[in-house]
Order: structure tokens, then sequence, then C-alpha cells
């Protein structure tokens, strides 16, 4: 896909973050738009900021983690505007928890958002891609997709999950020649909300030595590396070029590269940086 101009490609978690500045980078080249988010006020304010661009844009308040909703949102999307290209599964939620200690509910919270809504998204908008003939599904992973990390143990989980799930769904999508391609993004350390609005179980203030706030901090200072616009112009042109794969952000690029270098050793490194961020100073 090298124009996305009169396209309409379909962006969940679309009210502030990756989601929003997807929407707006599309629309400055001509992508109509189908936005959906939980966060309502966040949605219509992109929306607005993108209409100003001259696209169509409809939206959905929609939890991705509900499979019902988002297939009635595809179907709608498809009647709305006549067709979808892509479908950008954006939408994701952050927890810290130490994995002896998490809830089963958080746990299925999480992995409902994050992974289960990259499925029911792919499986709801696949049918109406292979009928635009000029399709592609845009799943997001992470960083935390390539290695894990303590506390992180259920956002690994279904970042994990999303990448081995998009991995498969490309292979088998160019074994049938079906017209739609498949792309996983890895970010690393992006500057969005993720932090600030993901959930810390209380029993990690005893764990970590650090209050829920400060947690908090850390994590936002942690990954303010690449800003969210960036991060929208390396995604879409890994679309553009039909890649397999895309790292955002130079920290993804040299973590993957110490990954694959050292194999499962790198997490003795992971070890000793968590314990060095822990002791007093």
């Amino acid at each position: 896909m090298k124009d996305f101009k009169n396209k309409v490609a379909a962006i969940t978690g679309a009210a502030s973050g990756m989601g929003r500045t997807l929407a707006l980078e599309l629309a400055r080249r001509g992508c109509h738009l189908a936005l959906s988010d939980v966060n309502e006020a966040g949605l219509t304010e992109t929306a607005e900021m993108a209409r100003k661009l001259g696209v169509k844009v409809t939206t959905q308040k929609l939890d991705v983690s509900k499979r019902e909703a988002v297939f009635a949102w595809a179907d709608q999307v498809a009647t709305d505007h006549g067709k979808v290209n892509l479908i950008f599964n954006n939408a994701g939620v952050a927890l810290t928890v130490n994995l002896d200690m998490v809830q089963q509910s958080d746990f299925e919270w999480i992995m409902g958002i994050n992974f289960w809504g990259v499925v029911y998204g792919t499986q709801a908008f696949l049918p109406h891609l292979k009928k635009s003939g000029d399709g592609h599904i845009i799943n997001t992973s992470s960083l935390f997709g390539l290695m894990a990390v303590p506390s992180q143990g259920t956002y690994n989980a279904s970042k994990f999950a999303v990448r081995g799930y998009t991995e498969a769904l490309r292979m088998e999508l160019e074994m049938a020649g079906e017209g739609v391609s498949a792309t996983c993004v890895h970010p690393g350390g992006i500057a969005t909300n993720i932090a600030k609005a993901g959930r810390i179980d209380p029993q990690m203030e005893k764990v970590s030595g650090m209050s829920a706030d400060k947690q908090r901090k850390l994590a936002d200072k942690l990954i303010n590396v690449t800003t969210a616009e960036d991060a929208a112009l390396q995604i879409l042109k890994a679309v553009e070029n039909n890649e397999r794969r895309v790292l955002v952000g130079n920290d993804a690029k040299m973590l993957d590269k110490v990954i694959r270098l050292l194999g499962s050793a790198y997490q003795v490194l992971v070890m000793r940086q968590v314990r060095r961020m822990k002791t007093p100073r």
C-alpha cells in the first residue's frame, strides 16, 4: 500500500497517543477514518482535528474486549464508508504487578484489551479488508513483546501473544494470496499516557519500595523516548514498505539487537537494572 489517499482506516485507541497521531497523519494523506475508543471526550477531540484536514471521520465508543461490539463496529464502518482498507489494532493498557500476586480479574482485563482486542479487531475486519482488494492489518505489540521485564509479566504475556498471532497471520495471508497483509508493531518508549493510566497493584508499593505515584512517574520518564508523532510516521512507512514488523524508536532497535545477541542471557542484564532502580540513592 504505497498511497493512503482515499483509503479507509479503522483505528482503535484513537483518543490519544499513537492512535491520535496515526489518525491525524493518515488524514493529512487523504485517508478517511473510522475511530474508536472508550474515552469519548478524547475521541471527539481527535475526530474534530481530523475533520479539519478534509476527510470523512466516523466515531464509535468501543471496548475492544467485547467481541460482539467489535464485530458490530466493523460492519458499521463498512456500511458508513463503503469499504475498509486498514485496521490499526492499537488500543492497549498497562498493569504493574508480580505474577505471584496478580488478581485474576486484572489478568483477564489486560489480556482482554491487549490481546483479545487485537484478535477481535482482526477477525471482524478481515472479511472487509479482503473485499477491498488492498487491505492491511497493523497490530500493536511492544518492545515488551520481544523481551520480558519483572512486574510486567501480564503485559509481556499479552504482547508476546500479539506478536505470535500476527506473525502466523502474516504467513497465512501470504500463502493464501488474499490481497491482505499484516504488520506487527513493536514500540519502545513512546511518549503517551499509557504509564500514567496503567493499573498498579497496591502490593507493588512494598515490593518496589516506591509509592504508586512514584512508580508512575518513573515509568513515564522511562518511556518518554520517541514522540507519538514520530512513532506514527515510522509505522506508516512500514505499512508502505509492507514490512513484517517495525521496531519503533532507537531504544527498541538497540534492545532488539541486544536480545538477539545474548539470547536468554539478556534476563541477567534486566534483573541487574531493575535492582539498581530499587536501590535508594
